[in-house]
């Protein structure tokens, strides 16, 4: 496939990507949109000028609505439709790439739009799926010969996380205040964590509603899921390190998350499925699975002080998980807990066997043992005041190329 818009062969937004997002347009109006190469398309004006019509169930200008959750309540007959019409649109020599007139009123530099939440999500969760991660963590904070709780191998771990301070890619993040009691001390103390740390993650965004007693098989769990985001998990490990018993983490992770603006459908990820790691020992029959179901994303960390450069900290993979989507949601649903459209489910840390690959600070710099050195020769242990932390995320095979952009927040002092 060509497209009529001319971009770079590395860029995210190829013509076999068209993710969904929501941007303000030129500061005057809100819409929904899709993006390729460093064009932004204004998908309620297209639907304006009819080259939707033909999509059945597509009754309503949905792309008017400031999140994507009512394009995502039609369902995937719909939505794939509206991916593959707008695929089509942008190819070499379709009847959009000789509409000048529409391409002036839809069609939009980065630089004109602002992008915003893409969805409005009413619930959180956040698994623990790395079996590399939670062998770190194991080995840090618990006996290094018995890593891994008894419970890790069997269930994909997780716990419902806030919601409400899930923010999009460029939102400034306040270093949060908490209890931390320091190892010398008799009883804990107050102020800003001196322990801020980030979690490389990816999350799916569901695009089904469930009620109270349904569950979603593992056969059935990538008709219920609409796309992903690249998913930055902030955490303060020393107020975690204090609260985490016995209900897990609480103030540590509730200040703030941060994703990427752009939601990539499972639709265009499909090329880059590849093999899930072999579970041992076997699990249980609703957790069982058929064919591959984990993804081959690229990821990459960078840490840029304030007015410094750059420095690339992490390179992992998705691939890596030892608990894949399809699992994280049957056992999400297998109780009976019912779900709703928007609903993110982050992956949790995602950590590769190699020390470069570690996807949080926590890991990298082991508890602060070993500090990174910056470019420009500063260290850190955790991260400071002012500094930004970006994630990257693309897949990429026999010359296709499929990414998300980046998820890129700045820590600013407590208040």
């Amino acid at each position: 496939m060509k497209s009529f818009v001319e971009y770079n062969s590395d860029s995210d937004f190829s013509i076999h990507n068209i993710p969904f997002g929501v941007a303000v347009f030129n500061k005057e109006f809100i819409a929904c949109c899709t993006r390729i190469g460093d064009q932004v398309i204004d998908l309620a004006t297209l639907y304006d000028l009819s080259y939707f019509e033909e999509i059945e169930g597509l009754d309503d200008n949905i792309f008017e609505a400031y999140t994507l959750n009512e394009m995502i309540e039609l369902g995937k007959p719909v939505t794939k439709a509206i991916r593959l019409k707008i695929q089509e649109l942008l190819l070499e020599g379709s009847i959009l790439s000789k509409d000048e007139k529409t391409i002036e009123d839809a069609f939009y530099d980065l630089d004109q739009v602002k992008m915003m939440m893409p969805v409005h999500v009413p619930n959180y969760t956040d698994f623990y799926s790395s079996i590399e991660h939670a062998t770190n963590v194991g080995k840090m904070f618990r006996d290094p010969a018995n890593a891994l709780l008894p419970n890790w191998k069997h269930l994909p771990v997780g716990y419902h996380g806030r919601a409400s301070s899930i923010v999009v890619s460029g939102t400034e993040i306040n270093r949060p205040n908490g209890q931390t009691k320091p190892a010398d001390a008799d009883k804990p103390v107050f102020g800003p964590s001196k322990q801020l740390d980030f979690e490389l993650e990816m999350a799916f965004i569901l695009g089904k509603n469930t009620e109270m007693g349904e569950s979603i098989s593992t056969k059935d769990a990538e008709d219920a899921i609409f796309g992903m985001v690249v998913f930055n998990d902030w955490s303060a490990r020393d107020i975690q390190a204090w609260e985490y018993v016995p209900l897990g983490p609480f103030l540590a992770k509730n200040f703030g998350s941060s994703v990427s603006p752009w939601v990539v459908t499972l639709e265009a990820l499909e090329p880059f499925k590849t093999t899930s790691p072999t579970q041992d020992p076997e699990v249980l029959d609703y957790l069982k699975f058929e064919g591959d179901k984990n993804y081959d994303i690229n990821l990459e960390v960078y840490l840029q002080p304030e007015n410094g450069e750059d420095n690339l900290i992490s390179e992992s993979n998705y691939k890596h998980m030892y608990w894949n989507m399809t699992q994280q949601l049957a056992h999400h649903t297998v109780n009976g807990c019912n779900v709703e459209i928007g609903d993110m489910y982050a992956s949790g840390t995602i950590s590769g066997s190699d020390p470069k690959s570690f996807g949080s600070m926590l890991e990298l710099t082991w508890r602060g043992q070993n500090p990174i050195t910056l470019s420009n020769g500063e260290e850190r242990k955790f991260i400071n005041d002012n500094d930004t932390v970006t994630m990257k995320a693309w897949a990429e095979k026999e010359g296709v190329r499929v990414g998300f952009g980046e998820v890129s927040g700045k820590i600013i002092p407590a208040k």
